[in-house]
Parts: C-alpha cells; structure tokens; sequence
C-alpha cells in the first residue's frame, strides 16, 4: 500500500475529509475481481446500488488485511524502555476483529494479554497495536494467539507472556452448525505463566476468565 489518496466519503456530512492509504493498481485489479464475483452471484452490477460497491470493496479488504505490511516486532521495539519493574502488566479487553482463512468471514472478541518485564517495559498502547497487527491478516485464532504471544517474547525479553482471546466466528454464526451463542477460547503462556501455576491463577482471576 504505498500511494496516499485523500477522498471525500460521499456517506460522510459535507466538509468531511477523509484519508486512506491504498494501492491503485491493487484496487484496481481487487474491483474487476469483485464486479465479476457479484455478476457470478447472479446481481447486476450497473444498478445504482452496486454501481461502486467493487470499489468499496477493494478498499475496504485493503484495510482489513493491512497487518502484511506491519512489523509488530518493531513496533514493540519503537517504545521499549529500561524499567526496573519485575510485577505483571496486563492490558484487558483489546477489541479484536479478523477474518477467517477458511471462509474469509469475520470473527471478533476481545484479548487479554499480560508480561512480566525483564529489564525492560514497553508503551501499553503498543500491546494493543500488536494484536491489531497480527489480526488485520486472514487468521485462524489459535495462532493469532501464538503470534501475540511469541511477537512479545521476543522482542521484550520479559520473565514471561500470557494471552488469552475470546471470540465469536461467524461462519459459526451465519452458517455451518449455526450457534448464535458460541464463543472460541484460547490461550498461550510462556515463561513465568507456563511454569508458574499460581502466576497463570492470579492472571486468569485479574480478567476473570475460565479455562476449563
């Protein structure tokens, strides 16, 4: 995603400028896909309610999936301090939002993630951007629960990592076995959390989840 446009979005009140940052030629290539996609589904692309639906649509997966292009590890990296702090930091109910691989169909929870420093903290808004990072990509959970984890070890060096995401699929939802009340949970734990029963208890009783 390397060119700048700035655009009026006509669904926004007048004056309104809003800014994306998208690759033409991906658009461009991503809305004759999708114009032909809606003709394959049987509707008419030149009625005046699909007429820039390709093109939203572009733009759009163009956001969702933005996390190829970030580097989670420098950004972690970018604020990391020396701080002789050795108790937990936990960060609790991280919106979450990522698409399936399986049927490029959305899921969304929320994350819990907790370190211990080693020598060094980082910025709290960083954990946050972290998990945005790795979910902006086509996920499963159970290694975007990894990847959180592992992105954080690596780069801060803490005594240890704990991260645990609730979510709910809707291929689960709106079709397959369709269970409106389904949640997904997962967990990792590295460190202090693995080996540490009483660590991991206080962290599962700090944001008041229970894995069974």
């Amino acid at each position: 995603m390397e060119d700048k446009k700035y655009f009026v979005d006509e669904d926004q009140e007048p004056g309104y400028i809003k800014t994306e940052v998208y690759n033409d030629e991906v658009t461009k290539r991503l809305s004759e896909i999708y114009t032909e996609v809606l003709s394959l589904i049987g509707e008419d692309t030149c009625r005046e309610g699909l007429r820039r639906t390709p093109l939203r649509v572009a733009k759009s997966m163009q956001f969702l999936t933005h996390g190829y292009h970030l580097d989670p590890h420098k950004m972690l990296a970018s604020a990391r301090f020396r701080e002789d702090y050795k108790e937990m930091v936990i960060v609790k109910d991280i919106e979450l939002f990522s698409m399936c691989e399986h049927h490029m169909i959305p899921f969304f929870g929320r994350a819990h993630v907790a370190y211990i420093p080693n020598e060094y903290i980082t910025g709290l808004s960083k954990i946050a951007r972290v998990v945005d990072a790795y979910a902006r990509r086509l996920q499963v959970q159970e290694r975007l629960t990894l990847q959180i984890r592992d992105c954080i070890q690596e780069t801060l060096q803490p005594l240890g990592v704990a991260v645990v995401i609730e979510a709910k699929h809707l291929c689960m939802v709106m079709r397959g076995v369709q269970k409106q009340n389904s949640v997904t949970t997962t967990s990792a734990f590295s460190g202090e959390f693995l080996d540490n029963l009483a660590t991991r208890a206080e962290f599962m009783h700090m944001i008041g989840v229970n894995l069974h």
